[in-house]
This record gives structure tokens, sequence and C-alpha cells, in this order.
């Protein structure tokens, strides 16, 4: 069906936003990592969905920009193999800076009025990280957008020129970003929820969600950046993948992209999240005099 050279435009956008919902769920390297981030770092699930919501819709422009290039025929400008692998790199650079941001990690620049020669000051390192900013979410979003995979191969070599006319080709790029959209801020709104339900003080809880946030996008950073200089090395090695027999795209093998989402979202998140809970409730009972809590309750 997907391949019918003569789809009609209603069929076109109805199968756009069924695999941007697709997208949204399935674990894409390019979404789930930023989108549980941010959204577990706000400590709210309206500010989550806010947050996914913003993410998504910048992801939602840059789709709809792809699509209208490959519908002028530009197609193949977005399939050149150097340039995932580059969106790998920006996306872990910018991962590595919001990072550092809520980790409140670097050196400040002291500049004295004695006429003394500026020097670095020790390295800051506050008890409290700070929250990230919502717009940190769009910038994330338009470039994540960038990445290349089955769901964009679909959306520009078949959708979008099945458009009447190819000033219209924008459309599906559109429709499909909001279909990721639909998934993307409900899950922001869910990860958001599960920072509000560590049944820990409100001080303690919110320090974890964000500590949870930096650390992830932190090291996460540093991963996505690895594996884009690994692309571009060693294109071969990094497009080794085993597959699994499943006909999802994102699901139907195992490799680098897989892996990302894996490592950055389940191991470096959920488990540093797991780590910081246990650690805050051994810590209560020596701080407060009463007996430990129950840890099967706090998670």
């Amino acid at each position: 069906m997907l391949l019918h050279p003569e789809m009609a435009v209603g069929l076109v956008l109805v199968t756009a936003y069924l695999l941007g919902v697709v997208h949204g769920i399935t674990p894409d390297e390019h979404t789930w990592p930023i989108t549980f981030s941010y959204a577990i770092g706000s400590y709210s699930s309206r500010r989550g969905l806010l947050v996914g919501l913003l993410f998504s819709l910048a992801f939602t422009l840059q789709r709809a920009i792809a699509s209208e290039l490959a519908g002028l025929a530009l197609g193949r400008v977005l399939r050149i193999p150097v340039l995932d692998a580059l969106v790998y790199v920006l996306v872990g650079v910018t991962m590595v800076v919001a990072g550092a941001y809520v980790r409140r990690s670097g050196r400040l620049l002291h500049l004295h009025r004695s006429g003394r020669r500026p020097h670095p000051a020790p390295a800051v390192q506050a008890a409290q990280p700070r929250a990230l900013r919502p717009w940190m979410a769009l910038v994330h979003g338009f470039i994540a957008g960038w990445g290349f995979g089955a769901f964009a191969l679909i959306l520009y070599t078949t959708l979008a020129p099945a458009m009447p006319s190819p000033w219209l080709a924008w459309v599906p790029g559109a429709v499909f970003g909001l279909g990721t959209t639909t998934v993307q801020a409900a899950a922001g709104a869910a990860f958001g929820a599960i920072s509000r339900h560590l049944r820990l003080p409100g001080s303690v809880a919110t320090r974890i969600a964000q500590t949870t946030a930096g650390r992830t996008l932190w090291w996460g950073g540093w991963l996505f950046a690895a594996a884009g200089v690994l692309s571009l090395a060693l294109p071969r090695l990094a497009s080794l993948s085993l597959a699994t027999g499943l006909g999802v795209p994102n699901l139907d093998q195992i490799g680098l992209p897989l892996v990302l989402v894996m490592v950055s979202v389940l191991g470096i998140g959920v488990g540093g999240m797991v780590m910081e809970v246990r650690r805050a409730v051994r810590r209560a009972p020596s701080e407060s005099g009463a007996p430990p809590a129950d840890l099967s309750s706090q998670l």
C-alpha cells in the first residue's frame, strides 16, 4: 500500500499520521532519550507534557521542511550517510551542554578591578541541580529531527512525492510530526509524573529528578557524540545489526540506534534514578531517626 504510486491525498495523510504515532511509540534514538531527560527533570506531569509538546513541535517543523525538500526532488541530500552521523554528533553535543547546565558544572571567569589578569575560579558544583529551560527542548527537537531512519525513508520517498503538488509536500511531514507529538506529549506527561510519585520529601524528589535529567543528558550526550564519530570513522562497523524478525521499524533490528536508546534511557536514566532513590531512602532513616522505609514503595 505504501508503495502505490497514486495514493489518494487522504490516504497519504492518514498513513503519515499513523506512522508518526508508531514512530513516537517505538524506541527511537532521536526522541525518547531527549523526551525522557527533559520530562523527568520537569518534576511535573503538566511541565512534562509541555516539554514533550515543545520538543515534538520543533521536530514537526523540521519534518515539514525536510518533507518539502523531498517533494522538490532534494530527498537524496537527506539520505547522505554522513548527515545522520553528523546529527548524532550535534545531538550529542547539545545534550552535553544541557547536561552541564543542569549539573552546574564548568568554570567561571572572574575579573578583578585591580588590573590583575583574570583567572578561572574553582569548578562550581551546587548541591541543587538547575531545571532545564523549555526552549532547550525546542532546539533539541529541531536538531534531532534531521536524523534519517526507516520512518523518514517512507516519508521522504513515498508520502511526500505522492502529494498532487511539490509545494504541498511539506504536509505529510507536518502530519507525521503531529502523530509523533501525540505520543511524545503524553510520554512527557507520564515521565514528569514519575518524579511526583517517588514518595519522598519534595525537595529530595526534585533533586533526584533533576539529577537524573542532568546525568542522562550529560552521559547520553557523550554516548551520542561517540556514536557519531564512530559512524564517520567506521561506517561499516556502526551499521552492523542483528535482525529481530519483527516487522516494525526501530524494532526490526538490534543495532546502534536501539543500543543508544536502551543505554541512555534504561541504563543511564532509569538505572540512575533507581540508584538515587535507593540512596535517598538509606539516608532518610539516619537523618530522621525513623526505621528504614520499604524500598518497593519508593519505586
